[in-house]
């Protein structure tokens, strides 16, 4: 059994015992690389530095060790290494991703016929917004091949071949998975979105990309409400030109009606597509590089890069996260609440490489606080993975899971989309389970991955992420490209990965090779260097702190501060449901604004705002008080669920926010407009 201490910084929250890290996947590659390399490697530093000293190794390592299905090629398994962007990964190799999907690692009697080991395992678990008091549906291995497998050749009867786009305006449920696999067995590119984008916000994203078919619904449920989905997707349809096909799952009725389309036949439904005389897919072979996913960037402050992502990178990344720092196999059950529209949803179903059972959830996980966690407990979840924000709001709730439901199988949670508090570790350790390890990870879109992560074998303190993720050369600069330890500054990452994005869809390359919109969006700060835009800090135990993005750190007198750090303390007090930082030019300086949204029925009286001002300032430092505390009914977030706090900057100085289909609540800018507060 794991023990737990007392939450102090110097101390560990939770450890895991010599007989969990000698069990763990991550101490057995450890052991298999010493016995390869003839290496003496003696703990999970030493691993790390071996696997950023020796990339190609280590990614040769990744692929044998985590058994991906497809041909190496022969070597040399990495060019121009010293290059960023220009590296070149497996130049010589052929796979596709959804092979490694529906033929799980570790199942060596490959079977076309389906009749392999692991045919009969739920490989996916689907609720709706009700949870286990409403409907469930599972899908087998092998009905998730015949599923897929139906479903490619309506694609190939729809004109998709290998490059063109397919996408997905869905919600998370078995469909969208068995299309997405669909259209990589085909080396078809995939790219979503949730249905809550509006249609502004969809043309933005499918308008650049131009798919051939689109997956959609005929409504979906949130919070208890039905949502319909056919005024948006009739828009949607008719304004692109490329769709040869358009396909609706009837999700909430089973005799919806199809959209009206322009385009006579171009409407069918999702069973009508699959109706097909076909029990297993055919896999391309592709190239290592070649392009498997488009993800979108939020957009908040201009059209949404598409950003493209190769078939090998995301699979080796996937595969390392999810073996080694997950120490996820075919036993586990995986949850991650998300929406299509985040690119968690694809490191999600990357699960099924492993032989995961996959839970997908579909609504609003704070409808019915207990939702989640009764799923958890009738599917035995094992590793459990949602937001910072939703682990504050049920703390606030008083929902305590460890009480409420029986968790036995629990191992490991995760959390990411912004900063984890300290007190949401205490948290989880109080109220949920004492023997779990608890993982914030943190990366983002741009790699479809992580860069720091947890660690089955090393120690939890309070507010760190545990590790940097293996075969990433992540550094912490300051302004002047100087190395930082134990000091706030830029997160970078100094040489190259293979989830490096393939590229921008219809970038630029005349002036850049690869593009120039690639090159400006992550190489301009530093010359090869890739710059992800977090504040961070490396701490003498080569964890990891995320302050909130760079951009929108504060400089008040010249000293930068993480918003994070202001978020971290004003979340603690009871009073306060959530709150958001900017900085304001004011009078040749900059002042910190902070704007919070109270419990209902308070108000922000003289008493509160000198209880928060002192929270801030007993925890952080005078530099973190704010100048204004402004009290809002609520903040503006995309639609992931992420605070805007360039969008909110630009409202209080009067400048346009130029796209606000990108926000689930754009109304919510209003609030901020014209504040008399903000005028002396």
């Amino acid at each position: 059994m794991s023990t737990i201490a007392k939450a102090k910084s110097d101390k560990p929250i939770w450890q895991p015992t010599k007989e969990q890290i000698s069990a763990s996947a991550m101490d057995k590659f450890r052991r298999w690389v010493n016995n390869q390399y003839q290496l003496a490697l003696q703990d999970y530093d030493q691993l790390h530095r071996w696997s950023i000293e020796e990339p190609e190794r280590f990614w040769q390592s990744i692929w044998l060790f985590c058994e991906v299905r497809g041909d190496m090629g022969q070597g040399p398994y990495l060019l121009e290494a010293e290059r960023m962007p220009g590296a070149t990964w497996f130049p010589d190799a052929q796979l596709n991703y959804a092979e490694n999907l529906l033929y799980p690692a570790g199942f060596e009697n490959y079977s076309p016929e389906g009749d392999d080991l692991i045919s009969d395992r739920p490989a996916l678990v689907a609720y709706g917004d009700a949870g286990v008091q409403g409907w469930r549906t599972e899908v087998t291995y092998a009905e998730l091949r015949r599923h897929v497998a139906k479903v490619q050749k309506g694609l190939i009867d729809a004109g998709v071949g290998p490059g063109d786009v397919v996408a997905g305006y869905m919600p998370n449920s078995v469909q969208t998975v068995i299309a997405m696999l669909a259209t990589a067995a085909q080396g078809a590119i995939w790219t979503s979105c949730s249905p809550d984008f509006g249609i502004k916000g969809v043309l933005d994203r499918f308008g650049q990309t131009q798919p051939k078919v689109l997956f959609t619904v005929d409504a979906y449920e949130y919070g208890g409400k039905v949502i319909p989905m056919h005024e948006k997707v009739s828009a949607v349809a008719n304004a692109l030109p490329s769709l040869n096909k358009l396909v609706q799952t009837n999700f909430i009725k089973a005799d919806a009606y199809l959209p009206e389309t322009e385009q006579d036949g171009l409407a069918t439904y999702f069973q009508s597509f699959m109706d097909h005389n076909v029990t297993q897919p055919e896999f391309h072979p592709c190239s290592f590089n070649d392009p498997l996913f488009v993800l979108y960037s939020s957009g908040t402050t201009g059209s949404p890069k598409c950003i493209v992502h190769g078939v090998g990178g995301t699979l080796l990344q996937h595969r390392k996260e999810h073996l080694l720092h997950c120490d996820l196999t075919h036993e586990d059950t995986l949850f991650f609440f998300t929406t299509c529209g985040w690119m968690m949803w694809n490191w999600l179903v990357s699960g099924l490489a492993g032989g995961a059972t996959l839970i997908l959830f579909d609504g609003n996980p704070l409808n019915q606080p207990g939702t989640l966690w009764q799923i958890a407990e009738q599917e035995q979840i094992t590793a459990f993975g949602t937001s910072a924000k939703y682990l504050s709001a049920l703390e606030k709730s008083g929902y305590e899971p460890g009480k409420e439901n029986a968790l036995p199988d629990l191992k490991l949670i995760m959390s990411t989309g912004s900063p984890l508090a300290p007190t949401s570790y205490d948290y989880v350790y109080q109220s949920i389970s004492s023997s779990v390890c608890l993982s914030s990870i943190s990366g983002g879109t741009d790699i479809v991955s992580c860069f720091a992560l947890g660690n089955p074998t090393q120690p939890v303190y309070r507010g760190e992420l545990q590790s940097l993720g293996l075969g990433m050369d992540v550094a912490v600069f300051d302004s002047d490209g100087h190395a930082l330890f134990g000091k706030k500054g830029e997160l970078v990452c100094c040489h190259p990965f293979p989830s490096m994005p393939v590229g921008f869809w219809g970038d630029d390359c005349s002036q850049m090779p690869h593009g120039q919109k690639y090159h400006d969006a992550y190489f301009d700060r530093f010359c090869n260097i890739w710059a992800h835009g977090d504040y961070a800090e490396i701490t003498p135990r080569n964890g990891l702190i995320i302050y909130g993005r760079a951009d929108a750190v504060l400089n008040p007198g010249g000293v930068r501060i993480g918003t994070a750090e202001i978020y971290r303390q004003v979340e603690q007090l009871h009073e306060v449901e959530e709150s958001l930082a900017i900085g304001q030019p004011w009078q040749d300086d900059q002042r910190v604004v902070l704007f919070v949204v109270l419990k209902q029925g308070l108000k922000l009286s003289d008493i509160l705002e000198q209880k928060i001002r002192k929270q801030i300032r007993d925890n952080t430092t005078p530099r973190h008080v704010p100048a204004k505390i402004i009290a809002v009914s609520e903040l503006p977030r995309t639609i992931s669920g992420k605070l805007v706090e360039l969008a909110v900057k630009q409202v209080v100085m009067g400048e346009p926010v130029t796209n606000t289909d990108a926000l689930a609540n754009p109304k919510a800018l209003a609030l901020f407009k014209d504040l008399p507060e903000l005028q002396c």
